[in-house]
């Protein structure tokens, strides 16, 4: 598994890493016609990332909505990896994959066919109470895919992760250690209840508590305001504040990518 360290040496301090939110793909009740505008749209949000500073960046149907629980069809999958084919190789930075809503198999397999660097899982253990029903974590069939397929592609999992609830109370902290120790997750993602909402500060620090070498870090909610008062986050993947006026559904700004990953990186 990743420890603090190597997730430095592989991403850098206080690493940023950019969504890119794929608009609706081919099936979707919003797609809207054109591979190619969503190739367009794909690059150019890349690029935005790329001259703000990002250290990273990861591709997300999100444009999907409402999401598939689990498995998504094949043309999400077909249609996915040629944007992240075509958009890849024109930036030329890291990136990772998410296939919503909880497709860790699809995310290796597209991860594998286009030399991702991760992979992130919203469910990866346990059980939560989402709008697509009860998403289980799959972590043993996960573990075994990606040694099949891909053994290099790390898995980046969330802890209790947005638009989501446990099924019942749980302890916070062993949550956190048997998602690291027991689903062999790399990096643990701490996120707010929504998109775009910054998440809760003591549940943070309990998870950081719990898990002293493991790479933590923020995925929902980071801003330029608040970017210096998660000093022990070891990165954080941003989205909705990053995008003009901070609207989840515009195109990125370059200029609130440079303020935010400036903010973040001077803690």
């Amino acid at each position: 598994m990743l420890t603090r360290t190597d997730f430095t040496r592989r991403f850098g301090g206080n690493a940023v890493i950019g969504m890119v939110h794929v608009a609706a793909l081919p099936g979707a009740p919003m797609y809207g016609g054109s591979m190619q505008a969503i190739v367009d749209a794909a690059l150019r949000d890349a690029r935005a990332l790329r001259e703000g500073g990002c250290d990273a960046i990861t591709f997300e149907n999100f444009g999907d909505r409402p999401f598939f629980k689990d498995r998504v069809p094949a043309e999400t999958v077909a249609a996915l990896t040629r944007v992240i084919v075509e958009v890849a190789a024109e930036v030329g930075m890291p990136f990772g994959v998410n296939v919503l809503r909880n497709d860790a198999a699809s995310a290796i397999a597209v991860a594998a066919a286009t030399g991702a660097a991760f992979i992130r899982i919203n469910v990866h253990t346990g059980a939560m109470l989402t709008d697509q029903g009860i998403i289980e974590g799959c972590a043993a069939q996960t573990l075994r895919k990606r040694a099949a397929l891909a053994p290099e592609v790390l898995i980046f999992a969330d802890h209790i992760v947005k638009h989501a609830m446990p099924l019942a109370a749980i302890d916070e902290a062993q949550a956190a250690k048997d998602l690291r120790h027991r689903g062999l997750a790399d990096a643990i993602i701490v996120s707010g209840a929504e998109t775009g909402a910054e998440p809760d500060r003591s549940r943070f620090t309990r998870v950081r508590e719990a898990l002293a070498d493991a790479p933590i870090l923020v995925g929902s909610g980071l801003t330029e305001s608040n970017a210096g008062t998660f000093a022990d986050a070891d990165g954080a993947i941003v989205g909705t504040s990053i995008k003009i006026d901070g609207r989840v559904d515009a195109p990125v700004d370059p200029d609130r990518v440079k303020r935010l990953v400036a903010a973040f990186k001077r803690r």
